[in-house]
């Protein structure tokens, strides 16, 4: 038995797997994010610990002896945050997130010094980790002094797990101090944000062992002697689950935020294109992915404004994709990353009438959103990759109105994998029964069979490419109010 635990933004989820990889059983833990001020994101992370032992907890009820039987862990996590430590494991403040813009001025200064880009082949964008450090040096310089460690928010659940200081590739190339081509701390990128490689965790592979399970943890949850494994950032661990490892392989998730991903048999940087050239969860590759910050949610963010459930706002639509109406959405609730690297930029509505209902908001929220993925896929193009096809993960890839939105919106078909869970939890597993067992992971690490393949609704496809180029011409007006 397997156990792959991966820490998103809104829970964590536990899950088991044999050793043919099949699902035994997952549970959750429910997290909440705090904004204390506009553009701030956090999380406490005993928060994480205390979700961590409920999802595990909740597998135990029903799963004992299965427990019982893991031999290896996986963890997963949402990437770049901040999370702080003094010299006592003390966590010092809340763990800044991925979606938190405040630094977006010290982002700008780091990303001025071309070492940045150079070594690490991204752009600094605020919500990565280093921009994020200079931020508590400039604004809470007595939390900074005390900072002995900088872990990314999975790696402070290992350190709780295991008591090592570890990270792997996937996830530390999102923290602008890696050199992801040499896969290695710089330490001229960290001189640059006052921080010395001892204060970083040791890095390996994700494949690789990365600690053992403490013995009063394994005790708690009745299990013996377990290896963790380096896991991976949750999209290279979503990855992981898609078998979406070779070069050519792709998938576009639609969750909290929306991600266009790549994956690469060589190291293909393009900065100036927004899109993210990280290493991924396997040794000598790598991947690109243009994200956007605001997925689903954009449409969880309607629902709550209209008081309707999100599934119930997709389902007035039908299945069958509608001609764009003129009302155009662009979902910049909190910024966006791939293509324009702007923290400030906020989203709209524009066009609206007074024949615009509920339906056609709806219409024009899911549109925006492909239209975003849309501004991935010709950032992916600019840096070197093009791609013939994308299968479709996340919860908003239930609504098959929002894949054919897709799907006509890049021109390509969209897959929708069999029944299943092969998200962030099932690559996190796969890690782990690597990890415990030696296998060789282009075996493990398969793509699952297509159930379904949403094709380019070809009669509409002039009419959404009319709205997709109305909808980037609104970025520069939007962005000069």
């Amino acid at each position: 038995m397997y156990l792959g635990i991966d820490l998103g933004t809104s829970g964590v989820k536990a899950m088991l797997i044999d050793d043919d990889q099949r699902v035994i059983g997952s549970a959750n833990g429910a997290l909440t994010v705090q904004r204390p001020h506009s553009g701030w994101s956090e999380q406490n992370p005993a928060d994480w610990i205390a979700a961590t032992r409920a999802a595990v907890t909740g597998l135990k009820g029903e799963f004992s002896r299965e427990l019982a039987a893991v031999r290896g862990i996986g963890l997963s996590g949402h990437m770049h945050g901040a999370t702080l430590i003094d010299d006592r494991d003390q966590v010092l403040r809340p763990c800044i997130l991925w979606n938190d813009t405040r630094s977006h001025q010290e982002a700008a200064e780091l990303d001025a010094d071309p070492r940045f880009r150079a070594l690490t082949g991204n752009i600094v964008f605020p919500g990565f980790t280093a921009p994020k450090l200079l931020w508590v040096k400039n604004n809470e310089p007595e939390v900074f002094s005390r900072v002995s460690s900088v872990l990314l928010p999975k790696d402070y659940l290992r350190l709780w797990l295991t008591g090592e200081y570890l990270s792997d590739m996937s996830d530390s190339a999102g923290t602008s101090w890696l050199d992801t081509g040499k896969r290695a701390w710089s330490s001229e990128l960290l001189a640059a944000t006052h921080l010395t490689e001892s204060q970083m965790p040791g890095l390996v592979e994700g494949t690789d062992r990365a600690g053992k399970l403490r013995k009063e943890v394994a005790a708690d949850w009745g299990m013996g002697d377990v290896v963790v494994a380096g896991g991976a950032g949750d999209n290279a661990a979503s990855a992981c689950g898609m078998g979406t490892v070779r070069e050519g392989a792709a998938f576009v998730s639609l969750g909290t935020s929306g991600v266009l991903f790549a994956a690469n048999a060589a190291y293909l940087p393009k900065p100036e294109s927004a899109v993210h050239a990280f290493c991924h969860a396997l040794p000598a590759t790598w991947h690109q992915m243009g994200v956007i910050l605001s997925a689903t949610d954009a449409l969880n963010w309607y629902s709550g404004i209209t008081g309707k459930p999100a599934g119930e706002l997709t389902t007035e639509l039908g299945d069958d994709l509608k001609a764009p109406s003129g009302v155009t959405f662009l979902p910049y609730l909190s910024g966006e990353r791939t293509p324009h690297n702007d923290a400030a930029i906020r989203g709209a509505f524009v066009g609206l009438g007074h024949d615009s209902s509920r339906a056609v908001l709806t219409q024009a929220v899911l549109e925006g959103v492909a239209f975003a993925i849309r501004d991935s896929l010709e950032a992916l193009k600019a840096a070197g990759t093009t791609l013939s096809r994308v299968t479709a993960i996340g919860g908003g890839s239930r609504s098959r109105y929002w894949l054919s939105a897709i799907a006509t919106v890049l021109g390509i078909p969209v897959d929708i994998p069999a029944d299943g869970d092969f998200g962030a939890a099932f690559g996190a597993a796969r890690l782990g029964l690597i990890a415990a067992t030696g296998a060789d992971p282009l075996s493990v690490l398969t793509a699952p069979e297509t159930e379904a393949v949403v094709e380019p609704a070809t009669a509409h496809a002039a009419a959404y490419e009319a709205a997709y180029q109305k909808y980037r011409a609104l970025y520069p007006a939007i962005k000069s109010l």
